[in-house]
């Protein structure tokens, strides 16, 4: 790879499959297009790869397992390659963070920023930790026992559009470092970027099949990867009832799944909130992204007594967002990834204010902008947690306000929810933060930040935003098999 200086004129590459460590066409010689959310014109053609294509990588894949060059290398020596690819990452941040953001539709500050080195963090991180995983190993009379955590195999992940490369990173550098090998199926919306990681695998030295990258339909590779009987873990980013989907193919097989699925995550003020770190952190919670992360505090829960308060704090904040061209290093807010997700966002605000909540901002696409996908940073106030708008996921840049009396009927709101996944306390009693985080079902929680992550931490939901745990040792939990293994002596 080369890190060029990039301009907007700058013609990104058509993509291909990665299989085997070449880039190849689909067998039908179909292709897609990409296409960038700010004009809506064609960024690149892309493989469509099918059925007999995903086929070809997982037996590319349990072949390249089967042969033992990465799943019996020297923990040190897979360590060296990972740290290399991270470092091979960074060399070429400006090229990477520039392809997301013209295929995402994200700002530019936020790929180059954070999204492209969180990625190359994501490698290092996972590199250097499989160097300590512990065994444990027991003793009892004549007997031995130990537990050896073997690579499970073929590792089929399922990518997101929201955040494709850093995903894509997250989840195949924890499987690449347990000595699994892997098969990726970016999402069909931003699949440039993850095609671009096979580039660096090469570089860095990863044998041949050790990592294969699939673009193309889900209904049709996603359906392949999730019922291929060589494949022995499941990761998978996305919606409620696509999670479903895959849980049920898995089945079949008796597949090990990762579901990170849907979130409608509640954002709680109370009135002993320092309110300015609550509006910019709430702001933050919502607008980041374009609201396309599924972490969002979308559900904003303020404590009566400071509820206009804080609303005019809010509203004050948002008035300040820029929306504007992602390649323009000032821009706060930048284009949704498609005109059919746009659709559906103005479709729920509608929703919203027939159901009876008020609007307060936006609500409408951009004045000036209507080539691209730009929505105007939006607010519903005034919402009853029972409306569409409240319960479902919107995913774009809507949060709902919802006033609440006390701290029982913060903790009851928040749960009041098919999701799980996240959530947020703004108070100064830090006691009342751990009481009420303690309260709320869900797998993430903050107390007067939100988004910070630790890596060494467990990460994923609880009722419909999913399945299992990841981070740290739950992720080489998932991607290995335990082995107990005794000896007499």
């Amino acid at each position: 790879m080369t890190n060029e200086v990039l301009t907007e004129n700058k013609i990104v590459q058509d993509s291909k499959l990665f299989i085997d460590g070449k880039y190849i066409d689909a067998l039908s010689g179909q292709t897609f297009d990409a296409l960038n959310p700010a004009t809506n014109k064609k960024l690149a053609s892309v493989a469509k790869g099918g059925k007999e294509d995903a086929k070809r990588a997982v037996d590319v894949a349990q072949n390249a397992f089967a042969s033992g060059v990465w799943s019996e290398m020297p923990v040190n020596d897979r360590s060296r390659i990972l740290c290399k690819m991270a470092d091979l990452i960074m060399k070429n941040v400006e090229r990477l963070a520039y392809v997301e953001t013209l295929d995402v539709g994200k700002p530019i500050s936020e790929s180059r920023g954070f999204d492209i080195p969180r990625a190359a963090s994501n490698f290092r991180f996972f590199a250097e930790m499989a160097k300590y995983t512990v065994n444990e190993h027991y003793d009892m009379h004549n007997f031995t026992s130990y537990a050896q955590y073997a690579p499970a195999g073929v590792t089929s992940l399922i990518i997101p559009w929201n955040l494709p490369f850093m995903q894509l990173t997250w989840k195949a550098s924890a499987a690449l470092a347990a000595g699994n090998t892997v098969v990726v199926k970016p999402a069909s919306y931003t699949p440039l970027s993850a095609v671009l990681l096979g580039e660096i695998a090469n570089e860095a030295g990863l044998p041949p099949g050790v990592l294969n990258i699939l673009t193309g339909p889900g209904g049709t590779i996603g359906t392949a990867l999730t019922t291929h009987p060589s494949v022995q873990r499941i990761s998978f980013v996305g919606e409620s009832n696509t999670g479903k989907t895959v849980m049920r193919n898995a089945s079949e097989n008796l597949i090990p799944v990762s579901l990170e699925l849907g979130g409608k995550s509640a954002n709680i003020v109370f009135d002993d909130a320092d309110l300015d770190e609550a509006v910019a952190g709430s702001i933050d919670a919502i607008f980041r992204n374009q609201g396309e992360i599924c972490l969002s505090g979308s559900r904003i829960l303020v404590q009566e007594n400071v509820y206009d308060l804080f609303l005019d704090k809010f509203l004050a904040a948002v008035r300040k967002i820029k929306v504007g061209d992602p390649l323009d290093e000032t821009t706060d807010m930048g284009a949704l990834v498609s005109r059919s997700h746009m659709k559906s966002v103005d479709e729920y605000v509608q929703i919203g204010l027939a159901e009876g909540a008020k609007l307060a901002h936006g609500g409408k696409v951009v004045a000036g902008m209507e080539e691209g996908n730009f929505y105007e940073p939006t607010v519903l106030y005034d919402v009853d947690n029972k409306m569409r708008v409240a319960q479902e996921e919107i995913f774009g840049p809507v949060p709902v306000i919802i006033p609440f009396k006390n701290e029982e009927d913060a903790i009851r709101i928040a749960n009041d929810s098919i999701y799980g996944l996240a959530g947020v306390v703004w108070t100064n009693d830090m006691r009342r933060g751990q009481r009420v985080t303690s309260q709320v079902h869900a797998g993430l929680l903050w107390v007067n930040c939100w988004y910070i992550r630790d890596l060494r931490t467990p990460f994923g939901g609880a009722k419909a935003s999913g399945i299992g745990r990841e981070g740290g040792r739950h992720s080489f939990d998932f991607y290995t098999e335990a082995k107990t293994i005794t000896l007499k002596k």
